[in-house]
């Protein structure tokens, strides 16, 4: 008695499983399957009976570097990140023998079929609408898996030395562009400045005067030269006077 109770015992602690809330539990019986074991505590038959765990959290994937040549004939190499999770945990089972593997070869293959169709400054600048295309293909072709992928980013786009050298030098040479048309304009605004401060002043003989004297001031601060005026101030300015008929 004592063997078989203990031979009892034995068997009923081998058919304990405890589901976390995290995951889900897939049962099977002689190998056909049978249903989703649900979290908390959950008893099979032992030998018979067989459970496979399935993670329903967000799970992350690495896409590996992929050599790419883009439309426009560039060689770069770009890497990314996926994220899934999967929402039927019988079909990510039965429908796939390994979800991760396939996932990850279908993310390579979408990252250089996407990447090989577009020009690099597209996908130096629009890395969200790429990373939204190859979200678009995984998508389509795990959803019967019952998995859905929920976002694609691009990591790191390595370029050659030659393509970074002439990126820098056209970055340069349209900032030295920039430049010089910032210093056009602010010279345009000056000479309009100017033009309009020299009419206003012509209009006073006591506002050229004052203008005047503010001149000789700042000549005068560094103490090192002397000023001679050839002739009176009072011709400097003398406003014309209408002849009498």
């Amino acid at each position: 008695m004592a063997v078989l109770f203990i031979f009892l015992f034995v068997f009923f602690l081998s058919g304990i499983r405890i589901v976390f809330e995290y995951k889900r539990a897939l049962k099977f019986r002689l190998g056909s399957y049978i249903k989703v074991l649900n979290p908390g505590f959950r008893w099979i038959i032992p030998v018979i009976e067989t459970t496979q765990f399935v993670d329903i959290r967000v799970i992350t994937i690495n896409i590996p570097t992929q050599e790419i040549m883009t439309e426009d004939n560039v060689p770069s190499r770009i890497n990314g990140v996926l994220f899934f999770r999967i929402i039927d945990a019988t079909q990510s089972i039965l429908e796939v023998e390994d979800y991760h593997f396939a996932i990850s070869q279908l993310a390579q293959a979408s990252l250089r079929d996407v990447c090989g169709k577009v020009e690099l400054d597209t996908i130096l600048s629009k890395r969200e609408e790429i990373g939204e295309n190859i979200r678009a293909i995984v998508d389509n072709e795990t959803k019967d898996w019952g998995i859905t992928i929920l976002d694609v980013k691009i990591k790191d786009i390595e370029l050659p030395e030659n393509m970074k050298r002439s990126m820098a030098n056209q970055a340069e040479a349209e900032r030295s562009r920039r430049a010089r048309i910032i210093l056009a304009d602010a010279e345009k605004q000056a000479a309009k400045a100017l033009v309009e401060a020299g009419q206003l002043i012509d209009k006073s003989s006591s506002a050229i005067k004052l203008r005047l004297y503010q001149t000789l001031s700042n000549i005068a601060s560094e103490k090192n030269s002397t000023i001679v005026f050839p002739f009176p101030e009072e011709v400097l300015y003398r406003k014309g006077k209408k002849k009498k008929k």
